[in-house]
């Protein structure tokens, strides 16, 4: 099959796929055809697609092919140019435009709507909605600190010093959490709130700090759900209060399908200081997250705030946006082509193929299916039970001091040993068995105070300990001529030597795990 990537219409700086992904979709068997000029405001040139293996064309052609690739939904003319039988895969909001799927299904044309991909954990690499908002988070922060007046990092000059911006995100999801990654490596106290209480710990692992508020969310469905009325009002005046104290806030709350939820009314613009930025990244036709918000512009209201409500901040980063986008097309192929054939399989039995089909052939195939993601049960605390004696302490009757007694009698042995070998050993000797005995507590101690986690890497150290051991044991081979002692230095020269090479071994297979893939 062939998969064609049009230019997109005039204003979206994407292009469906860059030519990397070209490649890819090569090693899935499937040719591909790029319209002349389709990269451009991406900064991907016709040439960069022809040494990836694709072919250029005219429109008219790469809008002919078996499958073709695109952004958004194309225009009535764009999908005239398709052919019966063809597959579209691009965003189509399904949810809010729902009529989409009988039109597709009139012209016998298989949709897939890439904005509607299950959130699953098998189906994060494919999910596009995740990969724009991250782009968007971090490119959100980029803006704000275009329209602030002052750096996000304090500072201490001959001068005098400056205080670090105060940055307020509403909305840990993916872009929320971009947006905190991104601020707080810019140097600024940042702060998050999220309806998910669950959400704390990843707030605080980015060095940010959590703040509550009154009204928990469960999700089904793994996107934020709306608020009621009661629930909105609750939270409202928490996000007027922090929006009063930060310079620069950042709303994300998004629901598929529906109005952005309002999250900033005129009243909590109107007590934020002067100078302070709203970047308001749930700004769409439909309304935003701030009251002042519009779609696409840039608001300064009477009190000096900047509203920010530009709805395409991942255009901003075309080039990376682009990659993202195409990659998250391959992952799904992948998914879809399992012979590697390039031969397009979709499997309706599949939660993921079956999620994103809006029509199959000429038959209407929205809405999928409800999808649980399921989330982690809480444990529950269990009351500490009081501790039992063991069956053979009740039956013999014998005290934990008597256990006590019987667990340690073999150290007092190897004590008692080591006492024995030092008063028989050479006068000479006995600073090495001092510093011997030294090693092995201190060696004990440290091994046994380190976490887990750490054990492959500490094996690489003490591989230099056992390369010592190996040469000093060489050393006692070639200068004694001693039985006894030649034949425990050959046995420390085997030891030594299986510990060094296990251990680089081990410490090998670890280092590939994070090796990054060549696909």
């Amino acid at each position: 099959m062939i998969i064609g990537i049009p230019k997109e219409a005039c204003g979206q700086a994407l292009v469906s796929a860059a030519p990397e992904g070209v490649g890819k979709f090569a090693k899935l068997g499937y040719d591909v055809c790029v319209e002349s000029g389709a990269g451009l405001s991406a900064s991907y040139n016709d040439e960069a697609f022809e040494q990836a293996g694709a072919k250029i064309v005219d429109n008219k052609t790469a809008w002919g092919c078996d499958i073709v690739l695109h952004l958004d939904l194309p225009s009535d003319d764009e999908l005239g140019l398709m052919k019966e039988g063809a597959t579209l895969i691009c965003r189509m909001n399904p949810y809010g435009n729902p009529e989409i799927a009988d039109k597709l299904a009139a012209r016998k044309i298989t949709g897939l709507a890439m904005d509607a991909i299950p959130r699953l954990s098998r189906a994060q690499s494919m999910d596009v909605r995740s990969s724009m908002m991250n782009i968007g988070g971090y490119r959100a922060v980029i803006e704000a600190a275009s329209a602030f007046g002052r750096t996000f990092g304090g500072q201490v000059t001959a001068a005098g010093k400056s205080r670090p911006a105060r940055v307020y995100v509403i909305g840990v999801g993916v872009a929320g959490l971009a947006a905190i990654g991104q601020a707080g490596s810019m140097g600024a106290e940042v702060f998050a709130t999220d309806v998910r209480a669950e959400v704390a710990d990843q707030v605080e692992s980015l060095g940010a700090t959590f703040v509550e508020i009154p009204v928990k969310q469960q999700s089904a469905d793994g996107y934020a759900r709306p608020l009621t009325e009661e629930e909105q009002q609750q939270v409202l005046q928490v996000y007027a209060d922090q929006a009063a104290l930060s310079d620069i806030v950042i709303t994300t709350a998004a629901v598929p399908g529906r109005k952005a939820p309002l999250l900033l009314t005129e009243e909590a613009v109107a007590g934020m200081k002067p100078g302070s930025v709203i970047v308001d990244m749930g700004a769409s036709a439909l309304g935003g997250n701030c009251a002042l918000s519009k779609v696409g512009e840039i608001v300064r209201t009477d009190g000096g705030v900047t509203i920010i409500g530009y709805d395409d901040l991942p255009s901003r980063l075309p080039s990376y946006a682009s990659q993202l986008y195409g990659q998250n097309i391959v992952n799904f192929l992948k998914l879809a082509t399992p012979e590697k054939d390039g031969q397009l399989q979709l499997n309706m039995e599949d939660e993921v193929q079956r999620g994103v089909t809006v029509s199959l052939g000429g038959e209407n195939m929205w809405p999928p299916p409800a999808v649980k993601v399921s989330a982690a049960p809480k444990k529950e605390e269990k009351p500490a039970e009081p501790e039992k004696k063991p069956a053979s302490d009740i039956i013999t009757g014998t005290s934990k001091d008597e256990s006590a007694i019987r667990r340690l009698w073999w150290k007092a042995m190897l004590g008692l040993i080591a006492i024995a070998l030092v008063v028989a050993a050479p006068a000479e000797m006995t600073q090495h068995f001092f510093v011997f005995v030294l090693a092995c507590v201190i060696g004990f101690y440290v091994i046994t105070d380190v976490s887990h986690s750490l054990h492959t890497p500490l094996m690489s150290v003490t591989n230099a300990i056992s390369g010592i051991i190996i040469v000093g044991a060489i050393v006692q081979v070639a200068a004694t001529g001693d039985v006894i002692v030649l034949a425990l230095a050959t046995i420390a020269i085997a030891i030594a030597a299986i510990n060094i090479f296990g251990g680089y071994l081990v410490t090998h297979r670890m280092l590939k795990m994070f090796e990054r893939s060549s696909e």
